[in-house]
């Protein structure tokens, strides 16, 4: 099985979003979505407005996920590592340099512009639209996968 990690702050909005959309919608054999933060509160859970969001597109309750935060373990065993800016990439980069060359935005890694929104403590609609934005990268993502089987 080989992973493909996504990270943002705190792994309570957007990474476990990106996580349950991934393994929702990716249908190649042996590649699953993990996630995590870089700066985890302890026994934080996801954010209720992130796990709403997921219930409502896919029907995964995603409500008492765990925060987890990120260690070097989890990047050695990725084949990926994919961040929701260009900030926690290269946080990421710099703790574990070793790891550069498989460290990139989502958006960057499938030509897309920007970096995934923070709807942190925002109303849902921002949260729809940090899914949305998700959804589209992750789609192309899956492709560029397809295409390119041999990636490591």
């Amino acid at each position: 099985m080989k992973n493909i990690l996504f990270v943002c702050t705190g792994n309570t909005c957007r990474s476990c979003m990106a996580e349950a959309i991934f393994n929702y919608l990716c249908d190649i054999e042996h590649i699953k979505a993990i996630s995590a933060g870089v700066a985890v509160v302890e026994d934080s859970v996801t954010s209720k407005n992130s796990a709403a969001v997921v219930k409502q597109n896919i029907n995964i309750d995603i409500s008492s996920r765990k925060a987890v935060q990120i260690n070097e373990d989890m990047i050695r065993k990725s084949m990926l590592v994919l961040t929701m800016t260009g900030y926690i990439r290269d946080i990421i980069k710099k703790n574990f340099p070793e790891f550069k060359n498989k460290v990139y935005t989502l958006n960057e890694f499938v030509s897309l512009e920007q970096d995934i929104t923070d709807p942190f403590g925002k109303d849902i609609e921002e949260y729809r639209y940090t899914y949305k934005q998700l959804k589209n990268g992750i789609l192309l993502l899956i492709n560029k996968l397809k295409g390119d089987r041999d990636i490591n």
